[in-house]
């Protein structure tokens, strides 16, 4: 598919596309150009053009995700190219532009927004090298540091110290970036490159730095907040948080596992949660909430009931839910607003098959994406899942891996889902039939893989022709086994590799100690 380019953007292609020439001639370009030319050197990945377009840059502001957006110029939206060329030279030219005293233009940048850039599984870009969340975090830290050195080491023109740049950005830190990342912020008042954060993601990262480096974020900008995976946040951690800071613009939070046990609650414990719930309730702009694997049966409503701005996206999954849980999320005042809904590793049709239909039904006609992942659903169940399904029409996702279904209901269901008009993306578990007979499931992991490989791609095959005899090649269908592309695991997840095997080891030691006690 070729998007269309309006002389205007070709002739940008031609100036950038000979590097030197671009570079030499800038000082005579119009400003209003310069978004432009950005737009075609990002396309042809020209990083020195693009280092010394922000360098000179002439405008208020930067904003990535409108600069490599749907122009009319250029209808193509780049913002999902993290091509590591382009944004490292983006990046570097933002700290020249600070250091830059022979630039011909008045130093006008108040703003530059770099939240737009989109982390995605497959990039085009020719360099084939991407820059995630948290290698953007690691080097805007480090050229913010470096900033620093060279204005106190330097004879710098005295202009340059007024100079108050905010940058808007993701964060992401882990134990590897957290000593960058601190002394970015710990010294952002003496920077003119000011690092604004205004979503915050931690992952392997020891309370104790979590808390510390929470707090030097200005949380009245922090519009989503990430704690997940190897931080051992606990229901009394979130108290503490909550209490100590206030989050007036938070959107999104998602917890890590474990963060809520119900089944060694105390009476504490049931006062700990009525005020988290009404801390959560002072967050007006919430509307996404992660709480997986928690266990949280039958204080959904303690924990939801608070909130005064309905809910559009809710993860669950693997909260060990209860009929009084699914009872009040499908008669909440969420229910009509939930856009996105994660009910993995709950027995729906078993244990509360007909108030899940409720929620759906209350929530069709918003619903964009719907994840039932090992949730028992039979060949049985697919009639009613149709039925239940029928109405959302502006379903976009669905993904279904880990359910005991035969090729045949697979089949039954693909042909209906072709009548999803908007749906993009289907996720379809391994056929029943193509593991071995008597298998239990959810399957472990250890026979995950072991089914018929061949017959799965036969399958496969008939799935996909379904699609393309119904027009709808639109439709992406997989088996991604081990669970959906993770932008920000798969870039650390060599630190989490390496965390998880230290942990492993210092349990073998604890035990291996313990044995030797006893004997």
């Amino acid at each position: 598919r070729t998007t269309m380019k309006s002389l205007r953007f070709i002739s940008a292609e031609a100036f950038v596309s000979n590097a030197e020439f671009a570079r030499k001639s800038l000082g005579a370009v119009a400003h209003d150009l310069f978004p432009l030319l950005f737009k075609a050197s990002y396309l042809l990945e020209q990083g020195e053009v693009i280092h010394d377009l922000v360098e000179n840059w002439p405008l208020f502001d930067f904003n990535m995700g409108k600069l490599l957006g749907a122009t009319l110029d250029y209808q193509e939206d780049l913002s999902h190219r993290t091509c590591s060329v382009c944004l490292e030279s983006c990046l570097t030219g933002l700290r020249d532009y600070v250091l830059n005293q022979s630039s011909p233009y008045m130093k006008k940048l108040k703003v530059v927004d770099l939240t737009g850039i989109k982390d995605v599984e497959v990039q085009f870009c020719k360099c084939k090298k991407t820059m995630g969340r948290w290698a953007r975090t690691q080097l805007l830290s480090k050229l913010c540091s470096e900033l620093l050195v060279y204005l106190h080491q330097a004879q710098c023109n005295p202009g340059t110290f007024e100079i108050s740049i905010n940058v808007l950005i993701d964060l992401f830190v882990t134990e590897r970036n957290y000593e960058l990342v601190l002394q970015a912020l710990l010294k952002k008042c003496s920077c003119p490159l000011k690092i604004c954060c205004v979503a915050f993601r931690s992952d392997n990262l020891t309370l104790q730095k979590f808390f510390y480096i929470i707090k030097l974020i200005d949380p009245s900008l922090l519009r989503k907040l990430e704690i997940v995976h190897n931080v051992h946040l606990e229901m009394e951690h979130l108290e503490m948080l909550f209490n100590s800071i206030h989050f007036p613009q938070l959107m999104s939070l998602t917890l890590p596992a474990r963060t809520f046990n119900v089944r060694r609650f105390t009476a504490t414990d049931e006062q700990m949660l009525t005020n988290i719930g009404e801390k959560m309730g002072e967050m007006t702009q919430l509307t996404e909430l992660s709480m997986s694997f928690s266990i949280l049966t039958g204080r959904i409503q303690k924990l939801l009931s608070p909130l005064k701005t309905p809910l559009k996206m809710l993860d669950v999954s693997n909260c060990s839910l209860n009929h009084a849980d699914m009872a009040f999320l499908a008669n909440s005042f969420h229910a009509n607003h939930l856009e996105a809904v994660d009910l993995s590793g709950h027995n729906i049709p078993e244990l509360y098959p007909s108030t899940f239909f409720k929620l759906l039904r209350h929530c069709s006609s918003v619903l964009r994406s719907l994840t039932l992942e090992d949730c028992n659903i039979q060949d049985t169940h697919v009639n009613m899942l149709i039925l239940g399904l029928s109405p959302c029409q502006k379903l976009q996702e669905f993904k279904f891996i880990g359910n005991p279904l035969s090729s045949q209901a697979l089949k039954h269901l693909f042909t209906f889902l072709c009548e999803l008009p908007k749906l993009k993306n289907v996720e379809f578990p391994v056929p029943r039939d193509c593991y071995p007979i008597g298998i239990i499931y959810p399957i472990d992991d250890a026979n995950l893989c072991r089914f018929d490989h061949q017959k799965y791609e036969r399958v496969a095959e008939e799935l996909n022709l379904i699609l393309s005899q119904a027009n709808r090649e639109d439709v992406k269908a997989s088996t991604p086994l081990f669970g959906s592309y993770d932008a920000a695991v798969q870039e650390t997840n060599n630190e989490l590799g390496a965390y998880l095997i230290k942990s492993f080891k210092e349990t073998l030691q604890k035990f291996t100690t313990s044995l030797n006690k006893m004997s």
